[in-house]
């Protein structure tokens, strides 16, 4: 016979957890012993590690002292037609085995997000940084990544949801190992009797019968008229139906677009000065050297470039364009960071160029086509779209002719292109054709005077219509 495991009642029975992690589960059942009112008590041993559960089982006598005994050593006590469900699982109490992924910091101006799309789906295999769902903010989409290689458990938050940094997304088991559920039965109850409603006898059937009157019931007849539709007057409007309608909620990313632009709109004195730029020059020296640009630096020669260092000079010539109100105050920026904005899927993104008056053409060309490319595919940071003291806006690459842009907060002016164009023009007392574009400045009229945005686009223009000015600096 196995040894005996003394231990006091009183230390069990106030409390769901004994030795450790274990779980202490009562469960009457008839004892077969001499005294009749005797009680047996099983107790679930629950390991650290994972596992089977131990049984154990003892008995309570009046008088007696508690003694713990293995459950096959007590089988013996217990009546044969005693019907006694034992519940085991796998399970696992060890906290190492699951982790949790979630929400990862997005920025310091963005507090939350929305919960835009599951990748992947509970039982599924993931590797360690892989991502597994998709955050919607203002301003980017943000992927929530597996912290641990394993078997995603369960995911806490569902599509739809509001997340902040921190929030659990879901749940990791590294094993691989799901916990599975089981409904536990004490020994003394069986479902099938306690679910299953004792038949009536068949007096109680009579009596009832007996009892219900009996009702008749009148046949209804259905009216043939039916009422005309109402007639519409002459002076209501004929609307679409409202099947032939779709209602899609806003992405925050567009919600943030359109409070920044009413913002800026409330808040500016926007004025818009224009001018045209004759690109034969710009383009003329694009087709020559671009063979060899290619070759040497990997990248096309575009337009962008060229108009990029054109707003450098400017803004090193009209520093007050540069600068941006902050309450009574002007700051005065000795920098130049450059946006460009970029039209994606999603919305309207813009990247930042940093230092972009130490950059050459080429620096210019590669950064624009990464965070470009970055800004498609939605995997642009905050850090990248963060600050900018100037924006570009390229409306040419979509057809615009001519356009007003609106300011980009908290930035005090901004450049909009536009298409390409051959117009007739007067060169020299000759009629010529010329390949022309219109430019646009919209400036903030609280801090930039009209004079300083005309000299600010005339540089542009002068820039560009002669390249030649940015070796000699005149």
């Amino acid at each position: 016979m196995l040894g005996v495991l003394r231990r006091k009642v009183a230390s069990c029975a106030s409390s769901a957890s004994c030795l450790g992690k274990s779980i202490y589960v009562v469960r009457p059942a008839v004892s077969t012993s001499r005294n009749s009112s005797a009680v047996t008590q099983e107790i679930l041993l629950l390991p650290r590690q994972c596992g089977h559960a131990r049984h154990f089982s003892h008995l309570v006598l009046p008088g007696n002292s508690l003694k713990l005994r293995p459950e096959r050593g007590a089988m013996g006590n217990l009546h044969a037609s005693l019907s006694l469900q034992i519940c085991s699982r796998p399970f696992c109490s060890n906290s190492d085995d699951l982790v949790d992924a979630i929400v990862p910091y997005m920025g310091e101006s963005i507090s939350d997000g929305t919960l835009a799309k599951l990748l992947k789906n509970p039982g599924d295999k993931v590797e360690v940084d892989e991502p597994i769902a998709q955050i919607e903010t203002d301003k980017v989409t943000i992927d929530v990544t597996s912290p641990e290689a394993g078997v995603i458990q369960k995911f806490v938050a569902k599509e739809g949801d509001t997340v902040e940094p921190g929030y659990k997304v879901a749940i990791i088991s590294k094993s691989g190992e799901c916990v599975e559920s089981v409904d536990h039965v004490a020994p003394s109850e069986k479902p099938s009797e306690k679910e299953a409603p004792k038949p009536p006898s068949p007096v109680q059937e009579k009596k009832e019968e007996d009892v219900k009157p009996k009702v008749e019931i009148a046949p209804v007849k259905k009216s043939k008229e039916t009422s005309p539709p109402p007639k519409r007057s002459a002076t209501e409007p004929q609307l679409p139906p409202k099947e032939r309608e779709r209602r899609v909620p806003m992405t925050r990313l567009r919600k943030r677009v359109a409070t920044r632009l009413k913002d800026s709109q409330n808040t500016f004195a926007l004025l818009t000065t224009f001018n045209e730029v004759d690109m034969t020059n710009l383009m003329k020296l694009r087709a020559e050297y671009k063979d060899a640009f290619v070759e040497k630096h990997g990248v096309k020669l575009g337009l962008m470039s060229g108009f990029v260092k054109a707003a450098v000079s400017a803004l090193q010539n009209q520093p007050i364009v540069n600068a941006v109100i902050d309450g009574d105050d002007i700051i005065y920026r000795d920098y130049v960071d450059i946006s460009i904005a970029v039209g994606t899927p999603k919305g309207l993104v813009v990247p930042v160029l940093r230092d972009v008056d130490k950059m050459n053409f080429a620096e210019i060309e590669k950064t624009i086509n990464e965070l470009a490319k970055k800004a498609t595919n939605g995997t642009i940071s905050i850090d990248e779209m963060a600050g900018g003291s100037f924006t570009i806006s390229n409306g040419g690459v979509y057809g615009s002719l001519l356009s007003t842009p609106i300011i980009n907060p908290p930035q005090s002016a901004i450049l909009g292109m536009h298409s390409i164009v051959n117009r007739p023009m007067v060169v020299g007392g000759d009629i010529v054709s010329r390949p022309m574009m219109y430019i646009a400045l919209t400036y903030d009229h609280r801090l930039i005077d009209g004079r300083e945005a005309v000299y600010f686009l005339r540089r542009i223009k002068d820039v560009v219509e002669d390249p030649h000015r940015l070796l000699l600096d005149v």
